[in-house]
């Protein structure tokens, strides 16, 4: 028994530098997400500065009227959902290839020179993003405009078409996100044995062969894994894209408001903390539940996959 105890003193002390090291994070990790959570409270609340969070009286559900009894609620639920659907599908189909393609490259000097100039959008305001852009869409001194214009056609005023708004905005957002998105898959890529390829090349395997059968396959559990954690942003949208790029204009709020854009429009006319942190909180809530779900799904058709 003695021996048992003074083993076990022994283990616990081995991993004391271990526990102190992960203090810091389980400090940020509670003062930044879980102490705010007592904040969610607000949403359920006629919340009134002057009384503070205890004091304000509780209402129930009725600051998420503000999201559902909307006229719009269909258009900016609709909205969100689909760009992040698309985001998530094509941003996977997008970033993967990248990843890919930039293993490919031979040269280290061109590797990185490309890594930098891929990461580079990533590291840019959405402000400058929404300049960039400009320029570009200009009605009057846009690129695309001038290149128009000079092959004889009529300059098109982009601010004032919604048509092309939804290419625009997962353009945008793709190339702004490429970056970022390739590096996760890239380090998995790099932590793949280089002795499956040479096995591969060995038996004759082509170079899109191995990547078909090599790093496609062991490349599934960091794509199932982004794609679970992905869903859980479902019903958020970014709102510096929405926002900023189509610059606020309300003959696009067609196909580009969403409930962040919304909720945002709404605080600025009315200054209601209740309604935005009830949207939050809706939002929050339903990530969570597509998180759950999609994992289930995954653990059920292959468990070795799933999250939890």
């Amino acid at each position: 028994m003695k021996k048992k105890k003074k083993g076990s003193k022994v283990r616990f002390s081995h991993w004391i530098p271990f526990y102190l090291m992960g203090v810091p994070g389980m400090l940020y990790l509670i003062i930044n997400n879980y102490l705010p959570m007592f904040g969610l409270q607000i949403a359920f609340k006629d919340f009134n500065y002057a009384k503070g969070i205890w004091g304000s009286e509780w209402c129930g559900l009725a600051n998420f009227e503000y999201l559902f009894k909307s006229n719009v609620a269909w258009r900016i639920t609709r909205n969100t959902v689909l760009y992040s659907l698309a985001f998530i599908i094509i941003g996977m189909v997008v970033n993967v290839t990248v990843a890919i393609l930039t293993n490919e490259i031979i040269s280290k000097k061109t590797k990185k020179f490309f890594q930098t100039l891929v990461l580079l959008p990533h590291l840019m305001s959405m402000v400058i993003v929404a300049y960039l852009v400009f320029a570009y869409l200009s009605p009057t001194t846009g690129l695309l405009n001038s290149i128009i214009k000079g092959l004889g056609g009529d300059p098109i005023n982009w601010y004032q078409e919604p048509k092309y708004w939804p290419f625009i905005l997962v353009f945008v957002n793709q190339w702004k996100g490429v970056g970022f998105g390739m590096i996760m898959y890239l380090s998995t890529i790099l932590g793949i044995s280089e002795e499956y390829y040479e096995a591969a090349t060995i038996d004759g395997a082509s170079r899109w062969q191995q990547i078909r059968l090599i790093t496609l396959p062991l490349l599934k559990p960091t794509i199932i894994t982004l794609l679970i954690l992905n869903c859980g942003s479902i019903f958020r949208s970014d709102f510096g894209l929405f926002f900023q790029v189509p610059q606020n204009q309300g003959a696009l709020y067609e196909v580009t408001d969403t409930i962040d854009t919304f909720v945002y429009r709404g605080l600025m006319l009315q200054p209601n903390m209740a309604m935005s942190s009830a949207a939050g909180f809706l939002q929050s809530v339903v990530g969570f539940v597509m998180v759950m779900t999609v994992n289930a799904i995954v653990r059920k058709v292959d468990k070795s996959n799933a999250i939890f």
